[in-house]
């Protein structure tokens, strides 16, 4: 079960984060975003973290040479593209970076939600379904309806994020057939500064189950 913490912003909490048993981090590379981090932190990082782990670097409708300029000086091993970005995209980020995995969220709101996922299947690794909320890409802390999705099963393996908590993932890893949680907001204190008990708690509880 794969479990990234997203809206990384401090190398010790990083090093403590993956000590714990956290195999993905993610970076925020948007700069509106209050858990944003700027490319030299990240290569910081990056630097100090064990090279199996997985950094990801989450983008909002980027310019593509810029993702691929950030990633390569950062060396982050993951693009999210977390907007509005099109298949087109993600074939010109897996022509430039084909060694990067690439996650593709999608906000669900209901089952139309997904329309458009086999046009992006072929040029993505990984699939990240978030709650829906109008004019907001993420960070929301909303879940979205579960039991819509209790049969999604689909070619990629696919994230689950979207107010995700200690106490409800284990309700989330029954009801759904996902390969990992995406967390950020119910592991914090505040926006970026991460608290380790609860993601203490959040790995105990999944490795509970």
């Amino acid at each position: 079960m794969r479990v990234k913490i997203c809206g990384i912003t401090d190398l010790q909490q990083a090093i403590s984060i993956v000590s714990l048993g956290v195999d993905t981090l993610g970076f925020i590379c948007v700069k509106q975003s209050p858990r944003y981090i700027e490319e030299k932190k990240i290569q910081e990082i990056i630097k100090a973290l064990p090279s199996q782990i997985s950094k990801v670097g989450v983008f909002v409708n980027e310019d593509i040479d810029n993702i691929v300029n950030i990633v390569r000086e950062t060396g982050l091993t993951a693009i999210q593209l977390h907007g509005d970005e099109t298949p087109t995209i993600c074939t010109q980020l897996r022509e430039l970076l084909p060694d990067r995995e690439i996650i593709k969220v999608f906000r669900y709101q209901n089952e139309d939600s997904l329309a458009l996922l086999p046009e992006y299947i072929p040029f993505i690794d990984t699939i990240l379904l978030d709650a829906f909320q109008e004019g907001v890409y993420g960070g929301t802390g909303k879940t979205l309806n579960w039991t819509e999705l209790d049969n999604f099963r689909p070619s990629r393996p696919w994230l689950l994020a979207g107010g995700l908590t200690a106490d409800n993932v284990t309700i989330a890893l029954k009801t759904l057939q996902c390969d990992g949680f995406d967390l950020s907001s119910g592991v914090e204190i505040s926006a970026g500064n991460k608290d380790l008990e609860k993601i203490k708690q959040l790995l105990n509880n999944l490795n509970s189950e």
